[in-house]
């Protein structure tokens, strides 16, 4: 009996140590195919805390990319755009949880506070988009599809994309009216997943 009891705690402990540690990635999927976003949680743990949250409670899910600019980025995450009504695109959006900012008893006002940090805005980072106040992220988002040095250190960079990069060029080189509005829908869903870290 004792034996048994033996090498069932050790084939336990081996069960449990050869799990391999496992992180959460975004998938952020298009027309054009899936974007893979790694998270930067120790540089801007409240931004990708609020980010999970939206990608967990299907916030984003039918929202599109309403402003691509090539050579700088393209601009999602704007529930307001799952509408038809474009002179409300890029005005709306909300922190995915309280973070002190806004009235705690309605969502809608709530912003994620600015977690500026020394990560650079190059081609495939994820940053917060903003207004002029440092401390106004809410759900609006942006991929970089270049470097763009004039905004570290002003935006608060929180992932990466590391598998699709291609996908950015071909929705940020899609054709766009004069507000930097694609001329068609490209809507996202976007899931959560566990990867091997």
């Amino acid at each position: 009996m004792k034996k048994s009891l033996i090498i069932l705690t050790i084939i336990g402990v081996l069960t449990v140590s050869c799990e391999k540690p496992q992180k959460d990635v975004a998938i952020i999927s298009t027309q054009f195919g899936d974007m893979v976003v790694e998270f930067f949680d120790e540089s801007a743990p409240k931004h990708v805390e609020s980010f999970k949250a939206h990608a967990e409670s299907g916030y984003y899910n039918g929202s599109i990319f309403h402003r691509i600019i090539p050579g700088f980025m393209i601009q999602g995450g704007d529930p307001n755009t799952k509408g038809d009504d474009d002179s409300k695109y890029g005005m709306g959006g909300y922190s995915g949880k309280y973070f002190g900012i806004g009235d705690e008893s309605d969502s809608t006002t709530w912003m994620v506070p600015a977690e500026f940090n020394d990560l650079k805005h190059k081609h495939g980072i994820l940053s917060m988009a903003r207004s002029q106040d440092p401390n106004s992220g809410g759900s609006q988002f942006f991929v970089c599809a270049g470097d763009i040095p004039h905004l570290d250190g002003n935006y608060t960079v929180f992932g990466q994309v590391i598998e699709g990069n291609p996908i950015i060029d071909q929705i940020v080189n899609s054709p766009r009216n004069e507000k930097d509005l694609p001329n068609q829908r490209i809507e996202m869903q976007v899931r959560l997943e566990k990867r091997d870290k």
